[in-house]
């Protein structure tokens, strides 16, 4: 993976941190609850030796670790020795990117086309998931909201966004 650009860059972070696309599809999977090496191996259909190095790297990196609290007599499908992964806190903070790629993706197809729907488990409706401000519950996709740079702005983050109106 090569660095940054911009190395104080939040959008170049993101990047750095998913590092390879089939960190998405890992995380998708586990956090589906697909959380055995097995389960998640036959999920994506890897090699096991390519999906140990995959998993491998994403432990190293902080998004994956080993459940050792997952009962392995709860699951019918885990083979003996058969480890289970849980996403930690920081992979779990991926999951709204997932949901809005998934649905930046579904929005390029028609209706019919679509192969996979985030859908409300209780109704069964597919929802459309937006992003919004946790204290206000506004949408930020809008043009009311722009990037401005943060206390700790390099000189290349500084030179292209205004500071930060406060107090308002």
């Amino acid at each position: 993976m090569t660095r940054a650009r911009i190395p104080d860059c939040p959008l170049a972070r993101t990047v750095e941190t998913v590092e390879q696309w089939w960190t998405l599809e890992i995380l998708h999977v586990v956090l589906g609850g697909h959380t055995r090496f097995s389960a998640i191996r036959r999920d994506l259909e890897t090699p096991a030796d390519v999906l140990a190095d995959r998993i491998a790297a994403l432990t190293a990196r902080g998004l994956l670790e080993v459940d050792d609290t997952a009962d392995a007599t709860a699951d019918a499908t885990a083979e003996p020795g058969d480890p289970a992964y849980r996403a930690t806190a920081l992979g779990r903070e991926l999951r709204p990117l997932l949901l809005v790629m998934a649905a930046f993706g579904n929005h390029l197809l028609a209706p019919e086309d679509r192969s996979l729907v985030l859908v409300d488990e209780e109704t069964g409706r597919e929802v459309d998931p937006v992003v919004v401000d946790r204290a206000t519950g506004r949408r930020v996709d809008t043009a009311g909201f722009v990037f401005a740079r943060g206390p700790k702005a390099g000189e290349q983050i500084a030179a292209r966004y205004p500071e930060a109106r406060t107090g308002r």
